[in-house]
Order: C-alpha cells, then sequence, then structure tokens
C-alpha cells in the first residue's frame, strides 16, 4: 500500500521538529518520493548522519511501504 506525501511529512517532522520539509511525488505512484529536509538538527554533522535521521524517523517503511525515497538534506541558510 502507497505511502501519502503527508504522512511522509508527518513522521520526519515528528522526528525532528525544526524541519523545514518539501516532499515530492516523483512518479505519481505514492511509492517513489523526493525529499527535501532543511534542520539546525543537522550543524555539525555529516550528509551520511542527516540522512540517517530522515530515514530512522520513517520507522523502517522504505522498502516497505515507500519503495524509493530521493533525499536531499541541509541546514537553514
Amino acid at each position: 500500500m502507497p505511502m501519502l506525501a503527508q504522512d511522509i511529512e508527518d513522521m520526519i517532522l515528528a522526528a525532528i521538529p525544526d524541519a523545514q520539509v518539501t516532499i515530492t511525488d516523483l512518479a505519481g505512484d505514492g511509492d517513489h518520493y523526493a525529499a527535501e529536509v532543511i534542520s539546525t538538527s543537522f550543524a555539525g554533522k555529516p550528509r551520511v548522519a542527516q540522512h540517517k535521521m530522515v530515514m530512522e524517523a520513517l520507522g523502517g517503511r522504505m522498502g516497505g511501504e515507500l519503495h524509493a525515497l530521493q533525499l536531499k538534506t541541509g541546514i537553514p541558510t
């Protein structure tokens, strides 16, 4: 069963409350999304650690309900 973009955003915000989240449905199928997540909590962390924080926020749904997620993270400028 596909995930809604709003569900992905809600899960990320629950784990990273100060995040600015933009979700884009890449294929219109509810399985392939792009997410841009900007947060001050990423400051000083390498990109891999930032991505891990986002993936952990999704609670293991990658590969199941959520087939693909193109991820871009960063800190506010």
